[in-house]
């Protein structure tokens, strides 16, 4: 899998990519994450990639141009599966639509910033706008880190244990049971006794009644129940 990241703060994603997992992904040559630094497309001669919005208001607005030529640019070398742009308003990102995304071949991921993207962008060159949660952050670059994280560790041979993803929480719509390691006792605190007991079965029983209870708690949506609070 290759993502190619557009940001006007590249800085923000270096070094995230730079280390452990992703980074291990990447010196395999299982993923490839190229970071764009959107100034660098930018014909102003401040290298300024915003502008004021049309109609007044506060803030900045992403201008169309620099966003343009990026990904013209990224697509004349190269298909892509999609083109996203990581949005407050978009679909919201969940574990099932990261399992189907995550066997695509090439993506661009769009970091938006100030007070978005020219509408034109999102009209007329991007495919899908996703968002990571119901609330605004300052930039799309923790969003498009967190799909890149998500879809990565996805990919085989990039975790140690191959069935390590398999058993994430939300892979079979609950949350993940408790998990414990040595010492078996600590300040009185014990490990719960059929996890000592070495039958597979019995703990697999343990674990997904816990997984449901856990998910009933916590997160009833995922059942089909009304959230509480």
């Amino acid at each position: 899998m290759r993502i190619d990241i557009i940001t006007a703060l590249p800085s923000l994603l270096d070094s995230y990519f730079n280390d452990s997992i992703l980074r291990r992904a990447q010196q395999k040559g299982l993923a490839e994450v190229h970071i764009h630094d959107l100034r660098s497309f930018s014909e102003d001669k401040h290298k300024r990639v915003d502008d004021y919005p049309f109609g007044g208001g506060a803030g900045m607005v992403m201008s169309i141009p620099p966003i343009h030529k990026a990904i013209t640019w990224l697509k004349s070398e190269r298909d892509y599966d999609e083109v996203l742009y990581m949005s407050p308003d978009g679909e919201l990102l969940d574990q099932p639509m990261v399992n189907r995304m995550s066997s695509m071949g090439n993506l661009i991921l769009l970091c938006g910033h100030y007070k978005g993207v020219d509408e034109r962008v999102r009209e007329h060159l991007i495919t899908r706008e996703i968002s990571i949660g119901n609330y605004v952050l300052s930039g799309g670059e923790l969003p498009a880190a967190v799909l890149s994280d998500a879809l990565i560790r996805l990919i085989p041979g990039v975790l140690g244990d191959e069935t390590s993803a398999l058993s994430d929480s939300f892979q079979d719509g609950l949350v993940a049971p408790p998990a414990y390691t040595r010492p078996e006792e600590f300040s009185g605190w014990k490990v719960p006794e059929v996890l000592m007991s070495g039958h597979a079965a019995k703990i697999q029983e343990w674990r997904h009644q816990q997984s449901v209870e856990r998910t009933r708690e916590r997160r009833p949506g995922l059942l089909g129940e009304n959230d509480q609070g």
